[in-house]
């Protein structure tokens, strides 16, 4: 009980705290879960949802009342670059909140989302309404996929094993996106 309720709060956390100004995605932690049971990534996806719509509601404020310090702000964190600051601004002027779900194929932050969004007076219910499944679906998606992959490929392998395979592959990530990302 008292460790799923911290592993419920890292989510939470770790959601609150990439939707602002930290740069590594739940993502991790999620598969990381779901490679422990596919009930347990789900329940982590969702509350890392929770704190990523929490974030993403502070941003937005933080963006409509001053978007000016908010976007240098989010230009110093690393892999965010102002092109892709005014790529963004761009999108949401011209697709809406349809561009919310753009962000997850194109390594876009959430974040600038929510920021520009909030710059642009764009309608805060909306905003968060639609940041629910434009959040959710990713996570919810790698959990499922993470949990597929450890009971039908790596079933027999022990869980240390299994957390080398997961550093390994996030680090490889990293490095890639680093590498290919301005800023």
């Amino acid at each position: 009980m008292f460790r799923q309720m911290g592993l419920i709060a890292i989510a939470g956390i770790w959601g609150f705290a990439e939707a602002t100004l930290f740069f590594i995605v739940p993502d991790v932690f999620i598969t990381w879960a779901a490679t422990r049971g596919l009930r347990g990534g789900l329940l982590v996806a969702l509350t890392a949802t929770l704190g990523a719509l929490c974030g993403g509601v502070l941003m937005y404020v933080w963006g409509y009342y001053n978007s000016a310090t908010a976007l240098t702000v989010l230009d110093w964190v690393p892999a965010i670059s102002h092109g892709m600051i005014a790529s963004v601004h761009t999108q949401l002027e011209t697709a809406g909140f349809a561009s919310l779900f753009v962000g997850p194929l194109t390594g876009t932050p959430y974040k600038i989302y929510a920021v520009q969004a909030g710059s642009l007076g764009l309608n805060p219910i909306l905003f968060m309404l639609i940041s629910i499944p434009a959040r959710l679906v990713r996570f919810v998606l790698l959990a499922l996929l993470t949990a597929g992959v450890r009971r039908w490929l790596i079933s027999n392998w022990p869980q240390h094993r299994v957390n080398l395979l997961l550093f390994g592959l996030w680090s490889g990530f990293y490095i890639l996106f680093f590498s290919l990302m301005p800023n």
